[in-house]
């Protein structure tokens, strides 16, 4: 190849590089301008918070002091309770009347778990990192700074969907009279959902006059953490960002371990979400709720990370106030999430909440990652392995794109009988760039040759790999699917072979040997030799094509090693591939440049 392919090659690689690296490896994405400003008066709120708490208790205690109680309950001891629909199997406690349990044991036609926990063989685990100050859907008297209610709640199932939790309280108004209320918490569920509804009911006496404790009437969080367990230590391809929807477009943020921060937003509904399963809370009536929500990563059990969201509601001025939430707790992929943009579709009768907005989006090329995504949906209904599917799809796009190939490459070869008369060019013009680069373009014009010829197959190859790393990174349903028992379980996850390492291999970090990144490396490396990278090229252009052809799959071994193993196996089959259809292509070359030596013989033989 020539200096200008070089370039083509160096500069595709840095824009992959950069691409991959900025997208989800290295740091996740910054906020917007807005959320900045938001995030810098948080902080300072926030600092002065852990130093003001006390203080802003004391004064709270002054205007509405929550005490124990009124009934005889404090006798009471801590439960479970546990409601089973088809989908899920959800765990209550009666301190709080929190969630302690979420597991999700929807089963196929086959009767196998539709959301496995590879590490339990048991459904999906949603609710993790609990703790006896953090607990999932626990409310919090005033704002989110508040520690959640942790006394015993009166319980009582109602049928085999419905349960409520009680409460009495006493409060002390501002004016020294006394007063209470009956704080009511009740779930429902249906049998075939993944959405709940939470009904928050706060009933007072003739003496209460609303509830406002600190500007707040109380708090509602998701659970601390998206199951399954999650340690971004370990996988750097996982993440968890906050999803906020205001009825026409969604926002989504990302935030580092061990902070929390405040956004001000206009929210329909607002979400706690990882790669493939997420919290979204939808409250019937918006205008009751603060458009300020927490976003909560610090540490909270070990060493594993939070990610919970908090919302607050306002204060209430009315003797009995009903709040309404519809939870939806599950898988985030289309086919379950598209039901609620239509009544009919859920049985709740949801209409227009767009829960899949939330869905990962891919700008530009969502249209090629819909067109990938129709193919591998249409042969695996055939061949029932999403594995083998991905090897058809890889096969359909190298023939797809085999004109070009075979164009570049005959263009590279060609390029190859020039390298002595580029070289004297170069020798000679060494000092005139700009007449050298006269002399090289009328060359090629003698030639017939165009230096994009041997480029446009490349970033067809890098396009559609930008589209199948947001593919393989995001479609749920390679969550969990197998390609080859034993080594490839999962291609949404790197393969596995041999022991786990819980804390990682020191430097690396790797907690997993992995063989597919190995069998990339040799078929990449394999490639660069038969194809002749770097061929006749001598000096800095030899060095440089050299340097690409050893130095760039290294390269991408040590950044793509804990990629989705999907990704890494179409990477594979497409070197593999083209290497058989290098060999075609040599094989046709050498044919052409041995016919004429075949007619000269053919026509002494006739004289």
């Amino acid at each position: 190849m020539e200096k200008n392919t070089v370039w083509a090659i160096g500069l595709s690689t840095v824009v992959l590089v950069g691409f991959f690296a900025a997208q989800t490896i290295l740091f996740p994405p910054k906020p917007q301008e807005q959320q900045a400003q938001t995030e810098q008066t948080t902080e300072v709120v926030e600092n002065q918070a852990t130093g003001e708490s006390e203080k802003q208790d004391s004064s709270i205690e002054e205007n509405l002091s929550i005490v124990s109680e009124l009934s005889d309950s404090e006798s009471l001891s801590e439960e479970k309770f546990t409601i089973t629909t088809n989908k899920v199997a959800v765990t209550f406690t009666n301190r709080g009347g929190d969630i302690v349990s979420y597991e999700l044991i929807e089963k196929d036609d086959r009767g196998a778990l539709k959301n496995r926990d590879a590490d339990t063989g048991k459904g999906v685990e949603l609710i993790e990192n609990l703790s006896d100050r953090n607990r999932a859907f626990g409310l919090s008297l005033g704002g989110a700074t508040r520690p959640i209610i942790d006394d015993i709640f009166n319980a009582k199932k109602l049928d085999d969907y419905s349960i409520g939790f009680f409460k009495k309280f006493t409060s002390k108004n501002a004016d020294g009279s006394e007063s209470e209320f009956t704080l009511v918490k009740k779930y429902t569920f249906k049998p075939n959902d993944y959405t709940f509804k939470l009904e928050v009911t706060i009933d007072g006496d003739e003496n209460f006059k609303g509830l406002d404790v600190g500007g707040a009437a109380y708090t509602l969080r998701t659970a601390p953490q998206v199951g399954p367990k999650f340690n971004p230590k370990m996988d750097r391809y996982e993440y968890r960002e906050l999803v906020s929807f205001n009825g026409e477009k969604a926002k989504k943020t990302r935030l580092g371990s061990k902070q929390t921060k405040n956004y001000e937003r206009d929210w329909m509904w607002t979400a706690m979400a990882g790669k493939y399963f997420e919290f979204i809370v939808y409250p019937e009536n918006k205008t009751s709720m603060s458009s300020t929500v927490v976003y909560n990563s610090e540490i909270e059990v070990g060493d594993a990370t939070n990610a919970q969201v908090k919302m607050t509601r306002k204060p209430t001025d009315k003797k009995e106030t009903n709040d309404t939430y519809y939870i939806y707790a599950g898988p985030r992929n289309e086919s379950e999430l598209k039901n609620y943009v239509s009544e009919d579709k859920n049985e709740w009768g949801l209409s227009g909440v767009h829960f899949n907005e939330s869905l990962q989006t891919s700008g530009f090329l969502y249209w090629l990652e819909v067109v990938l995504k129709f193919l591998l949906e249409n042969i695996n209904k055939v061949v029932h392995n999403w594995g083998v599917s991905i090897i058809i799809v890889t096969i359909i796009l190298k023939m797809a794109l085999f004109p070009l190939t075979k164009k570049s490459l005959e263009g590279t070869q060609k390029m190859q009988k020039f390298q002595p008369k580029m070289q004297e060019l170069q020798a000679k013009y060494k000092g005139d760039p700009q007449k050298l680069q006269m002399e090289t373009a009328k060359m090629y014009k003698e030639i017939g040759y165009n230096p994009m010829s041997g480029c446009l197959p490349m970033i067809f190859q890098f396009v559609i790999l930008f589209a199948m790393y947001n593919l393989f990174n995001n479609y749920f349903e390679f969550r969990g699917a197998s390609f080859i028992s034993g080594w490839i379980e999962d291609l949404s996850q790197g393969d596995r072979v041999g022991p786990v390492f819980e804390h990682g291999l020191p430097i690396l970090g790797w907690n997993q040997i992995r063989i597919l990144p190995v069998i990339y490396v040799i078929s990449q490396l394999l490639f660069g030799k038969i194809t002749g990278n770097g061929g006749t090229a001598t000096g800095s252009t030899g060095a440089q094509m050299k340097m690409m052809m050893y130095g760039m799959p290294i390269m991408f071994f040590f950044l793509f090693y804990n990629a989705p193993a999907g990704l890494l196996l179409y990477w594979t089959v497409s070197n593999i591939f083209q290497l058989g259809q290098q060999i075609v292509i040599n094989k046709m070359m050498k044919n052409k440049k041995d016919e004429p030596k075949l007619k000269l013989v053919q026509n002494k033989k006739r004289k």
